[in-house]
């Protein structure tokens, strides 16, 4: 089932009659900070992450390394749920490269974009962050005369530290309220590297977010500046980081946009995606899904506050609800595949 929290974004999922879902990817150097993130096995491999995410997410296997990302803990990539719920849809899949620091072995839009530094530095030279922009928003006015409506997910590592240090910097109340894939947010640490982050900030807008934004955020917002139809942002308190910087540049385009995400992302009591959409303006939705019934511990740990979103899977699962799949459906196709990698590894 899918549900509205703030504003009436879901009749427009009904409507569309061409649609395409973009994963941007990308890195930074802050998911090389220990304790940061659990979107890799060690944070070395967080920087593989967003390639496997995208060849996973188009062929069901990864390339660049030799299983599906996994946590610490040995849950997969989300990008599982993102193949399951799209396989009910005929929807176009396409990878756009805002700055990945390993580069996936399938076709990809390249955006002239590069991997984020460490944002206490600086994240991006303000003419990456320039390039990044024109050219995603290019790439929207593209998307255009094709589409109607985009789903947008991100795969990058370490992105909720860097959303957070992005709203925080253009005026929003951000500290503790973004979210983690692990269910021990680590939110001092966040909290500590994003206020060092802060430090002789720039006035100027663009020179603001080129030093605290990811490569993705950027992306995604300039994508959705040039596109003229609604767009989905598939993905949890990291897009509200991405409508604050569609903000900055025009307002006005955020009635066309709407935040899709999971319930595990709504009902996570370590952030709270819904104070951050109110403070932005933004609208948002959710797929009502529960993984308890899945016959995979792997899986049944969403319900417990592993991985909660990522690659997209939130507004997967809601284009799957909108094209008539039941929560029991996604379970099952999920179960599928994870029992085929299981296989596939063994």
């Amino acid at each position: 089932m899918i549900k509205e929290v703030l504003g009436s974004f879901a009749e427009n999922l009904k409507t569309a009659k061409n649609y395409s879902f973009i994963l941007v990817i990308a890195t930074t150097d802050v998911s090389l900070i220990p304790g940061i993130t659990v979107a890799g096995a060690s944070p070395e491999l967080t920087h593989f992450t967003p390639a496997a995410d995208s060849e996973f997410l188009l062929l069901g296997k990864c390339k660049v390394i030799n299983t599906v990302p996994i946590t610490p803990d040995g849950i997969p990539t989300p990008a599982l749920v993102s193949r399951a719920s799209l396989s009910f849809t005929k929807v176009s899949k396409l990878v756009v490269n805002a700055g990945s620091k390993i580069l996936p072995k399938i076709p990809y839009i390249d955006i002239g974009g590069k991997p984020g530094g460490d944002i206490r530095k600086y994240s991006l030279d303000l003419e990456t962050a320039e390039r990044i922009l024109e050219n995603s928003t290019i790439l929207g006015e593209e998307f255009s005369n094709s589409f109607d409506l985009l789903v947008i997910g991100e795969s990058i590592p370490a992105g909720t530290t860097t959303a957070m240090a992005v709203l925080q910097g253009l005026g929003y109340d951000a500290i503790d309220k973004v979210s983690s894939a692990s269910p021990s947010n680590p939110k001092e640490l966040k909290k500590k590297i994003v206020l060092d982050a802060l430090r002789d900030l720039p006035k100027d807008s663009l020179r603001k977010i080129a030093k605290l934004a990811d490569p993705m955020l950027i992306s995604v917002a300039g994508i959705s500046l040039g596109f003229k139809g609604k767009i989905l942002l598939a993905g949890g308190t990291q897009m509200t980081a991405a409508a604050g910087i569609i903000k900055e540049f025009n307002k006005e385009k955020l009635k066309d946009v709407a935040i899709g995400t999971t319930k595990w992302i709504v009902n996570d009591k370590c952030s709270d995606i819904v104070a951050l959409a109110k403070q932005v303006g933004i609208n948002l939705i959710y797929a009502d899904l529960d993984f308890s019934i899945s016959k995979h511990p792997g899986i049944r740990v969403y319900e417990k506050g592993y991985v909660k979103e990522g690659v997209g899977a939130g507004g997967a699962s809601i284009l799957a609800m909108n094209n008539g799949a039941k929560n029991e459906d996604i379970v099952k196709k999920v179960d599928e595949m994870y029992s085929e990698l299981l296989i596939s590894k063994s």
